[in-house]
């Protein structure tokens, strides 16, 4: 049987791509995991997988640092969240991909590209790496953005990626903050506090301690009979509260 290790530095991500690729492929088996770099490189030394899935930002060595130290060891599979620029560039070399996040019905092409290429010998992807890196220095070397462009959620059993800009509001409990879109409510553990750290806050407004709204998705506010001020969301039937510290927000309105 077909053996594989996941080096990506997100828990969550290696989940969603195993449980995608037993689905995909039940016969191949993940053998190990890395967090990064240096230990995908030591995984392939010990466990001789035929397949290595590197996600290529990492912290530490990087995908494409791992993949040259690899070399002829493994075949190796970049995971990507990049653009149609960079999948070119991939489609070019001798170097399959899986991009983020991972879709089914996609991850079955790249399943049956990569049986072909196990029935050859594995390619040495030195000179496919340097050629790929020619191409997207500025995407691979360039910071991540400063504030976040996707929130990974849970659905039940499933992993979602969900771009900022779709997410209505977030709203904490003690255990979980809510992620509200239109279509869909989803759960995530990091608390509204963390998250108004790391989001635009020119998009996204604390409007109490435990609500963040996206300035897109307000319709207007309204007072209740108690004098509270509600922000009203669009096509959305809850009212969120402002704390009396978050009303010169609305100043202007």
């Amino acid at each position: 049987m077909p053996t594989a290790i996941i080096a990506d530095d997100e828990r969550l991500m290696r989940d969603q791509l195993r449980m995608r690729l037993q689905d995909a492929w039940p016969e191949l088996q993940i053998v190990g995991e890395a967090k990064n770099g240096d230990e995908a490189v030591q995984l392939v030394g010990e466990l001789k997988p035929d397949l290595t899935f590197l996600d290529i930002r990492m912290p530490g060595k990087t995908g494409m640092e791992a993949a040259r130290d690899i070399g002829d060891k493994s075949l190796v599979v970049f995971v990507t969240a990049y653009d149609q620029y960079a999948v070119e560039a991939f489609e070019r070399g001798a170097i399959d991909y899986v991009l983020k996040p991972t879709e089914p019905d996609r991850l079955r092409v790249t399943v049956d590209r990569l049986k072909e290429r196990l029935e050859r010998p594995p390619a040495n992807v030195n000179d496919s790496v340097s050629a790929m890196l020619s191409q997207l220095a500025e995407k691979i070397a360039s910071p991540k953005p400063k504030h976040l462009q996707w929130i990974q959620a849970s659905i039940g059993q499933d992993l979602r990626m969900i771009p900022v800009e779709d997410i209505l509001f977030f709203r904490s409990d003690e255990k979980y903050t809510s992620v509200q879109t239109s279509g869909f409510e989803a759960l995530i553990r990091k608390p509204v506090r963390d998250l108004a750290d790391e989001l635009d806050p020119s998009l996204f407004w604390q409007i109490h301690r435990a609500t963040l709204v996206n300035v897109n998705a307000i319709e207007g506010v309204t007072r209740d009979i108690r004098g509270r001020h509600l922000v009203m969301v669009k096509g959305r039937p809850e009212k969120l509260e402002v704390s009396r510290s978050f009303l010169h927000l609305f100043k202007q309105m």
